[in-house]
Order: C-alpha cells, then sequence, then structure tokens
C-alpha cells in the first residue's frame, strides 16, 4: 500500500474521531486547614457516546461541583454528571448541545497486541484533542490503584503515550472506532498506559438506561485464572478455566456449594479464560434468576445455577 495514501487515510479518520472527543475542566470543593474553603480545578478527556452524553473517567468528574465540556470546536457547554462508578473507573456526562456527531463503537474483545492503537485527547489539559500513536502492548491486565483504593481488571495495555488530562478519552483503532477509554499511567515506567474496554463501557452504559445508575451483580467468589502449571500439578483434565481461590461467607456462591479449588470452566454457555469473562456473563445475565455455571471439582463436571446478588453502586 502507497505510503502516502496510508498517511492521508489515517489523518481522515483521526480528524473524524477527533470531532467526538472533548475536553473537561471541573471544580471541586475543598478545605484547607490555613486557607479554608477552596476550589481545586482539574481537567480531563472524554467522548461523545450519543447525542447529548458523554463517557469519562470516574476519577475526572467525582465531587465536582460544576464540569465545563469543551468541545473540538472550542464551543462551551455545561455538563451535567448522570453516572459514576468508582470500581470500574467509569462516568456519565450529559450537555444540552445536540449538533455533534457520537464517536464510532468498536469491540475490545476482537482487539490483538500489537495493533495499532491510537489515544486522543487533552493531554495537561491544553484544549483540542491531541493524538498519539502506539500499539497494543498486553491485555487482560490487572493493575491496583492504591491512591483510589481499587482494583481495575481485564485492561488493555498501550504504549501509544498517555499523560495526565487524557484520562477518559478514547483509545481507538485503525478503523476510527473507539476500543477503549484511558485510565491510568505508570508514572515510573516508559510507554506504559492502561484502558478500560470499550465492552465494559457498553454494559455500564446499559446497566444506567436499565437501571437508572450503575448496578453491581456477584455470586460471592474469588477467582484466578487456571494455568497448564496449576492443571498439571492437580491432575486436572483442563487447562483453560477459572479456579476459585475463595468462596466469601454466607454468600450464594456458599449456599449453593462451591467450593475453594473448584474450576469453573462455562457461564452462560461462555469460556471462561480471565476473572472478566466471569463477571461479564453475570453482568449481561443480571435479570436472570441464576447464573448457570460448569463446575469441575476432583475431575468430575457438575452444573450449578447461582442467583446473583445485585447492589446498586455509585
Amino acid at each position: 500500500m502507497d505510503v502516502e495514501y496510508l498517511s492521508k487515510r489515517i489523518s481522515e479518520i483521526i480528524d473524524r474521531t477527533s470531532r467526538s472527543v472533548v475536553t473537561i475542566y471541573t471544580e471541586i470543593p475543598s478545605f484547607d486547614i490555613f486557607f479554608g474553603p477552596r476550589v481545586v480545578r482539574g481537567a480531563g478527556s472524554g467522548f461523545i457516546v450519543n447525542r447529548g452524553l458523554l463517557v469519562t473517567n470516574a476519577h475526572v468528574v467525582s465531587n465536582a461541583s460544576r464540569v465545563i465540556v469543551v468541545f473540538s470546536d472550542g464551543v462551551r457547554s455545561e455538563g451535567d454528571v448522570v453516572a459514576v462508578d468508582g470500581s470500574r473507573d467509569l462516568a456519565l456526562v450529559s450537555f444540552e448541545r445536540r449538533d455533534v456527531e457520537p464517536i464510532a463503537i468498536g469491540n475490545s474483545d476482537e482487539i490483538t497486541i500489537g495493533e495499532i492503537v491510537f489515544a486522543i485527547g487533552s493531554p495537561l489539559g491544553l484544549t483540542g484533542p491531541s493524538v498519539s500513536m502506539g500499539v497494543v502492548s498486553a491485555l487482560g491486565r490487572t493493575i491496583a490503584d492504591e491512591e483510589r483504593g481499587i482494583i481495575l481488571e481485564d485492561l488493555i495495555q498501550t504504549d501509544a503515550a498517555i499523560n495526565p488530562g487524557n484520562s477518559g478519552g478514547p483509545i481507538a483503532n485503525v478503523r476510527g472506532e473507539a476500543v477503549g477509554v484511558a485510565t491510568a499511567i505508570i508514572p515510573y515506567a516508559q510507554g506504559i498506559g492502561f484502558a478500560i474496554p470499550i465492552n465494559t463501557v457498553k454494559r455500564f452504559i446499559e446497566m444506567v438506561r436499565k437501571y437508572g445508575r450503575p448496578i453491581r451483580a456477584w455470586l460471592g467468589v474469588y477467582v484466578a485464572p487456571l494455568t497448564k502449571e496449576i492443571a498439571s500439578l492437580y491432575g486436572l483434565s483442563t487447562s483453560e478455566g477459572l479456579v476459585v481461590v475463595q468462596v466469601m461467607p454466607r454468600s450464594p456462591a456458599e449456599s449453593y456449594g462451591l467450593r475453594r479449588g473448584d474450576v469453573l470452566i462455562e457461564a452462560e454457555g461462555r469460556r471462561l479464560r480471565k476473572p472478566s469473562d466471569l463477571r461479564a456473563s453475570i453482568e449481561d445475565r443480571i435479570d436472570s434468576e441464576c447464573i448457570n455455571l460448569r463446575v469441575i471439582r476432583r475431575n468430575k463436571e457438575f452444573n450449578v445455577c447461582i442467583p446473583p446478588i445485585i447492589e446498586a453502586v455509585g
């Protein structure tokens, strides 16, 4: 393929995608022990997902008394925080302007390591979308954010430059589709940034649409991916699944007989390879009376249907 044509094509895709990216300025009330009440100003990014609604990170808009949305053409609008889920680090913000186009939404399940991606946002609070290019470095990453006291699972790792202010902006593929939401950087490392998969965002938006606020559904188990080494050590007949490492007392999982060491291989017909697969299966069937699981215990397979506990968050 002609290099000049390819460069022009990428430029056109980025230009179109950037129109859906916004800069977010916030004002957060605070109290200083020496100076008394004051306002802390912050900045981040976001992107439009439908007319009048945008996605950003929870940590960008949490506790904000005022949210200002600046569109790619410089027009400003007051924003209203609709929903916040700190455990997913996602938030929805509404705005009144209607003459803007939403971003194209991709499928994060189709992302592959080595795929070219673009981080689009407002680094350092600079107004107007900025773009950096990189590749998907790894998938399924889990990081603990001690400052915010949360654990983020199933993240996309990329070497596309993500700086303070990029938080909440899209990670886009070469088709201009959002496949992730920039959420974190490792300050002491070079070229390591993380993004929330866009399919997690889709489920988040659907929950808010159906229930009016974010919802969490859980069975009461902590799980870890089954490795070939663990399977060989315990003489298991499968090397793919999730090992139950802890069952919460008085949880549905305990009531329905799940035990530490059980291997979950399917949930609602979905093969389980990483913890986020189980969470996605539960959230996709959140209205079901119970979640159907295929379980292996001492090389004997059985089925169990466990009712989830549903909680409002945010």
